[in-house]
C-alpha cells in the first residue's frame, strides 16, 4: 500500500477520506504537548482564556524530544505513550484539534470523541525517534519553555510517517490487529 500525503491544517475531507490501518506521510505545521502541556492547555480553556496555538485543524503529536546536538534541527523525537493525554483530549477535540499522534492505544471516551468531533489519532513508531526526526524540518518552542523536552513546540514537518490508529468511523487498529491474532491463533490448533 502506497502512503497517502497529507498537509496541515487537516480538513473534513481529509479526515472522512482516511481510514484504520492507512498509511499516511503528514507534512506542515504540526505542535508537541505531552502531560504537563496538556494540563496547562486545558486549563486556560477551562479558564476562557487564549491559548498559545490555535487548535483548530491542528495536529498535536505526543512528544519529549531529547536534545538536539550540534548541527540538528531536534534530538530524537519517538512518540510517547498516548493513554496519559486521554483525560485531556475530550475537550481539546471539541475546541478543534482534529488530529492526534501517539503510541498505544485510547481510552472509549477518546475514541467517541474522534468520531463525534471528527478527528484522527495516528501511530508513530516507538522506537524510531531517530529516523522520524529526518522529516522535522524546524524546530520553535512556543509555550512552557520551564517544562523542558515537554514544552509545546511547533514543527514543520516533511512526510512524517505515521499510520491512521483510530478513524470517524470506530476503527481502531490495535482491535483489528488483536482480533486478526486471535483468528490466526485458534485456527492453529
Amino acid at each position: 500500500m502506497k502512503a497517502i500525503k497529507i498537509t496541515t491544517p487537516l480538513t473534513e475531507n481529509i479526515i472522512l477520506n482516511l481510514k484504520t490501518g492507512d498509511e499516511v506521510l503528514i507534512s506542515g505545521t504540526i505542535y508537541t504537548a505531552r502531560d504537563q502541556a496538556h494540563y496547562r492547555l486545558v486549563k486556560l480553556l477551562e479558564e476562557n482564556k487564549p491559548l498559545p496555538f490555535d487548535l483548530e485543524g491542528q495536529i498535536i503529536y505526543y512528544v519529549g524530544p531529547t536534545p538536539e546536538k550540534p548541527g540538528e534541527i531536534i534530538g530524537s523525537a519517538g512518540p510517547t505513550t498516548s493513554y496519559r493525554m486521554d483525560k485531556y483530549a475530550p475537550l481539546l477535540m471539541e475546541k478543534g484539534l482534529k488530529g492526534m499522534i501517539g503510541k498505544g492505544k485510547r481510552s472509549v471516551d477518546v475514541k467517541e470523541s474522534i468520531k463525534k468531533y471528527k478527528a484522527l489519532y495516528f501511530g508513530a513508531i516507538g522506537g524510531a525517534g531517530a529516523l522520524i526526526s529526518k522529516a522535522i524540518k524546524s524546530n520553535k518552542v512556543i509555550a512552557y519553555e520551564d517544562l523542558l523536552s515537554e514544552a509545546v513546540r511547533r514543527l514543520t514537518v516533511e512526510d512524517f510517517p505515521a499510520i491512521v490508529v483510530n478513524d470517524v468511523y470506530g476503527g481502531d487498529l490495535y482491535e483489528d490487529g488483536r482480533r486478526k491474532y486471535e483468528n490466526k491463533y485458534n485456527n492453529i490448533k
